[in-house]
């Protein structure tokens, strides 16, 4: 009976058996190959031996490439999400977390994981201007992250620690286009004296 079930599951349905791969870690090892390769330049094959699952197992979870990209990505903004949440956390006002904030991009776009690249990045330049659901999510992503810039900037505000005539919504456009930037140049291997980078962008904050 269990062999006929792996032979024949019914149409729509997961297999009868638990799925024997973590879900998580497969799409982190995704998230790897799409952010050094590209999404074009990105076989199904590349993922099948980056995610080390069979070509029946990926499209057993995934309809096809595009679907693995798009579950890539959102598993991508939502952990960069949390390292940045957490990171931001660690200050004790405004100005403070603005600034961890603004250091986690700089450690993030350095070594290894700067030249791997930003997903959002990549798919920003790659996907968004072909692809409306990857333009969608690229544009979610970045609205996002300004909105919580611009919080940060009202939050500093209010305790005194980054003055009122500072426009918070303009200013966390222009982090955004900063903290895009460091991934850009992180992908392209040049070095970040990050300290002094983010001396230069709080002065925005003057």
């Amino acid at each position: 009976m269990q062999k006929a079930a792996r032979k024949s599951p019914p149409i729509g349905r997961p297999p009868g058996r638990p799925r024997e791969f973590d879900m998580d870690t497969a799409l982190d090892r995704a998230v790897r190959v799409f952010s050094e390769r590209g999404y074009h330049a990105t076989s199904i094959g590349d993922l099948t031996a980056a995610m080390r699952l069979a070509t029946g197992s990926v499209y057993k979870a995934f309809r096809d490439k595009h679907a693995v990209f798009l579950a890539a990505f959102e598993r991508y903004a939502a952990l960069r999400q949390e390292q940045t949440r957490s990171a931001a956390a660690k200050g004790d006002n405004g100005r403070e977390r603005l600034r961890n904030m603004l250091l986690s991009y700089v450690e993030h776009s350095q070594g290894s994981e700067g030249r791997r690249g930003c997903l959002v990045v990549g798919s920003a330049v790659e996907l968004s201007a072909v692809d409306p659901v990857v333009a969608a999510l690229v544009s979610a992503r970045l609205e996002t992250n300004e909105g919580f810039i611009a919080g940060l900037i009202r939050e500093g505000q209010a305790d005194g620690s980054i003055p009122r005539h500072v426009a918070a919504a303009d200013t966390a456009r222009l982090m955004i286009c900063i903290t895009q930037g460091l991934r850009v140049v992180g992908k392209a291997g040049l070095s970040l004296d990050g300290k002094r980078l983010v001396a230069v962008a709080m002065k925005l904050l003057a």
